[in-house]
C-alpha cells in the first residue's frame, strides 16, 4: 500500500475553522472529496481543495497511481505559529490581537 502526503503550512486561518471542512472529507474517495470541497461555502475549503489537488498530482507523478483508486487516509489540522499584533484601546491601553495560523497535513492511500 502506497501513501502520499502533502502539507500546507502557515495557513492564515485558525485550526478550528479548518477542522470543520476536513471532517467533511475524511475517509472519502478523491473524486467525492473534490466534489464536496468544490461546493462547500466555507473559506477553508479553497486552500484544502488546492492541497488535495497537490496530493493527487504527487501520487500520479511520483508513484504512477491512477486518480480513481486514491482515497483520503487521514487529514489533520494542527495549530501553527500565532502572530501577535496590538491595537490601541481607551485610556492609552493596548489590546492584543492573535492572528492564528494552522498547518494542514493530508495523506492519500492507493
Amino acid at each position: 500500500m502506497i501513501t502520499v502526503t502533502a502539507q500546507l503550512k502557515k495557513l492564515r486561518m485558525s485550526a478550528k475553522k479548518v477542522r470543520l471542512v476536513l471532517d467533511a472529507v475524511r475517509g472519502l474517495p478523491v473524486a467525492a472529496a473534490l466534489e464536496r470541497l468544490t461546493f462547500t461555502k466555507r473559506a477553508a475549503s479553497d486552500p484544502v481543495l488546492k492541497l488535495l489537488r497537490s496530493a493527487i498530482a504527487n501520487a500520479v507523478h511520483n508513484h504512477k497511481a491512477r486518480p480513481e483508486t486514491l482515497r483520503i487516509a487521514s487529514v489533520l489540522a494542527d495549530e501553527g505559529p500565532t502572530q501577535k499584533r496590538s491595537r490601541p484601546r481607551a485610556h492609552g491601553r493596548a489590546f492584543t490581537i492573535r492572528q492564528r495560523t494552522s498547518q494542514v497535513t493530508l495523506t492519500l492511500k492507493v
